[in-house]
């Protein structure tokens, strides 16, 4: 059992940054991002390609992850324009829609592009104990870049300015506008930094599965739940949702079944709602 919970820790905290790179899109601009898991698969094929051509494995890893967060600044300046100029109800689901069909228009490329594509990254070394538990190394690795991740995004979201200005803007944008914060050039930032961890994301499960062209659905909704759970535009609500979820998800998967898992994380997902309609940190 207890190599079950590292494991579901491990793989939550991949989903604690998917929800992340979600939940501040949606906190900053009332908008979901339906091709968010698709942005990971483009920095996968990115870095599989590069890693192919000979690029060291460092250097690829950053040029995908460059890659995910220029085609997220690139969504904010283009198709989301439309989309901030509509009110609220009508901005969801024209917001929706855009992405939505986005996602289907990477996958297509890139499936067009690259069939069999996908990206493992593939880390040597005797497994670690941890707890008394083996742990591949990749797996640790993973982790460790991911937590660090997580902590330097809670302390600039909690200590700088810049950080505190987009704070300030998904909890009163029109107050944010009143005291000189640019709620454009904030939303832009977050759509970058929200790619830049879709691709983190993408290199890290790589090193503890491999991530295929076909993958980017699923990432989404895992996103799409994490976000929800955690509470929409909460950075530590997110992470924490995650690491509870991915417990829940491979727990249910080594004692139900694979085939079953998403339905018992769903059920999971929908009783938290039940309890707390806001998330565990929504306010």
């Amino acid at each position: 059992m207890k190599a079950v919970i590292l494991d579901g820790i491990i793989l939550g905290l991949g989903f604690g940054l998917l929800g992340v790179g979600m939940t501040l899109v949606y906190g900053l601009g009332g908008v979901l991002n339906l091709a968010y898991g698709e942005f990971a698969v483009l920095a996968a094929i990115v870095v599989a390609q590069a890693i192919s051509g000979g690029m060291p494995t460092v250097l690829a890893a950053v040029l995908g992850i460059l890659a995910a967060a220029t085609a997220g600044v690139l969504l904010d300046l283009s198709l989301m324009r439309p989309v901030y100029r509509q009110s609220t109800g009508h901005r969801v689901l024209l917001g929706l829609m855009l992405t939505l069909g986005l996602a289907f228009v990477i996958e297509g490329v890139l499936t067009w592009r690259d069939p069999l594509g996908g990206l493992t990254i593939s880390i040597g070394g005797k497994p670690i104990s941890i707890l008394g538990v083996p742990i591949a190394v990749g797996s640790v690795w993973a982790a460790l870049i991911t937590l660090a991740v997580g902590v330097v995004l809670l302390v600039f979201f909690a200590a700088t300015t810049f950080g505190r200005g987009v704070r300030s803007v998904i909890q009163d944008e029109l107050g944010a506008r009143l005291v000189g914060i640019s709620p454009s050039l904030v939303r832009t930032v977050i759509f970058g930094l929200s790619g830049a961890l879709a691709g983190l994301v993408a290199v890290t499960q790589s090193m503890t599965s491999p991530l295929t062209v076909s993958g980017g659905f699923n990432l989404t909704v895992y996103a799409l739940i994490v976000s929800v759970v955690g509470g929409l535009g909460s950075v530590a609500g997110a992470f924490l949702a995650g690491i509870l979820l991915g417990i829940v998800d491979d727990v249910s998967a080594r004692y139900i079944g694979s085939y079953i898992s998403d339905i018992v994380l769903l059920g999971a997902a929908a009783l938290t709602i039940l309890v707390r309609p806001r998330g565990l940190f929504g306010s």
